[in-house]
């Protein structure tokens, strides 16, 4: 592979000639798809909602050719997204709870895109198992542990139904998985110690325009014991706990993050064999984050794990937050940071100005990827290469940070003393990346 993207450690980078640092969504490149694949069908779940008509949206620019298919439960806010896609588009209401509404709608259809989150506390993988009744490729969206290994439990129906799946494969987690994929890569073939640390840290200002989803997604892992690794070992740790602040540079700044309970820390440590994995988030306002660390200490876990009750938090806490909101914008950032055992240190970034079109810009990608073939059958997280293959993973990251205010990968760090990263957390010390 040609080490252009993979391999940059300049301060700021534009993807490709085609990929413009800082334009506008409506000057994303166009894709040319393979013939066979030109007039794909995609079927957008939870098209009507913001991460969907997001991915819709940035598909529909990306490839005019594609049919996008809608699928949603109001046909008001269908038949306005439909006037805004175009002639291509169309919507179907779909309820992903029923079998049968699922597979009339799967029928036809080449790709399906879940966005219909939250997936916390979803007990089935009804929209998988639909696919691979009908088989359909799939990807979706998903940010949560649970749900992703019960999604890869299906690896063996996929390959014999001989369709394409990848879970896990929006922004974050996503994209970051693949950044995290290459770190890892490059190190291994330049470094000559072994990649020992491996921390996810993200942010983003308020709820990110992402809608009220977001913000249930957000207090339902504030519920969920924090699953890390330290050298190999599986801790367990309290959520929004190990504060760091870390510095997501130019247009973001430094910015206070908290360990998250979020699938891509067993993913990276099982996939890549990292032992030490860790991931951490952190939004603006800084007293959002006050309240956040408050929800953890003083509600019950198992409220927290409710989802009726979350979504009773969430009706009296969303007119607030959307007002908040229209001040904080929607910026969104990604850190990934590699240590190796010969002191090496890897970073990779990504910054946008608004969530609410970077996650359809990278939920489209991986779109993109699944319909140029770079997929084999069975189901994957991003930073496998039976998912995303290796020679297709520049590509995707060019896609996906078409827009970006800053882009980096592979940047090299100078080693850094450890007790910079050093975190107490209980009776349990210890360096987590």
């Amino acid at each position: 592979m040609a080490p252009s993207l993979l391999h940059l450690k300049s301060a700021t980078v534009a993807a490709a000639a085609s990929v413009v640092k800082g334009a506008e969504p409506d000057n994303i490149s166009r894709v040319q798809l393979p013939e066979k694949t030109r007039n794909s069908r995609v079927l957008v779940l939870g098209g009507t909602g913001r991460v969907g008509g997001s991915t819709a949206t940035a598909l529909s620019k990306l490839c005019p050719d594609l049919r996008i298919v809608l699928g949603g439960r109001n046909r008001e806010k269908g038949a306005a997204m439909v006037a805004t896609l175009g002639k291509n588009s169309k919507f179907a209401e779909v309820n992903i709870d029923d079998k049968d509404s699922l597979e009339a709608a799967l029928n036809d259809v080449d790709l399906v895109v879940h966005t219909a989150g939250p997936f916390q506390q979803a007990e089935k993988c009804t929209v998988l198992e639909a696919a691979i009744e009908t088989k359909t490729a799939y990807l979706d969206v998903c940010d949560d542990t649970s749900y992703a290994f019960r999604a890869k439990s299906f690896k063996d129906r996929a390959i014999d139904a001989n369709i394409p799946a990848i879970t896990t494969g929006g922004i974050y987690p996503g994209v970051s998985n693949v950044m995290a994929a290459e770190l890892v890569r490059v190190a291994r073939s330049e470094s000559k110690g072994k990649p020992e640390r491996l921390r996810f840290s993200y942010y983003t200002a308020g709820t990110g325009g992402a809608g009220p989803t977001i913000l249930a997604t957000s207090f339902l892992l504030l519920g969920e014991e924090v699953v890390a690794y330290n050298k190999g070992q599986k801790v367990k740790l309290k959520p929004y706990s190990g504060m760091l602040n870390v510095d997501f540079g130019r247009g973001i700044g430094k910015r206070d993050v908290y360990l998250l309970n979020l699938p891509e820390v067993r993913t990276a440590h099982e996939v890549l064999e990292v032992p030490t994995v860790s991931a951490r988030f952190g939004t603006a306002p800084f007293f959002w984050n006050w309240g956040m660390e408050a929800m953890t200490n003083l509600l019950p876990g198992e409220y927290l794990r409710d989802r009726s009750k979350v979504q009773e938090l969430v009706q009296l806490f969303d007119p607030i937050v959307r007002a908040v909101d229209g001040i904080a914008g929607e910026r969104v950032a990604m850190r990934v940071d590699l240590e190796c055992s010969d002191g090496r240190n890897t970073l990779a970034l990504f910054s946008h100005r608004k969530l609410s079109v970077s996650v359809g810009t990278s939920t489209a990608a991986f779109a993109l990827a699944i319909l140029e073939g770079s997929t084999q059958p069975g189901v994957w997280f991003p930073e496998e290469p039976e998912g995303i293959a290796v020679e297709a993973r520049e590509v995707l990251l060019q896609r996906a940070a078409q827009g970006t205010i800053n882009f980096i990968m592979n940047k090299c760090l100078k080693f850094r003393a450890m007790k910079n990263w050093r975190v107490q957390l209980g009776s349990w010390n210890a360096i987590l990346w």
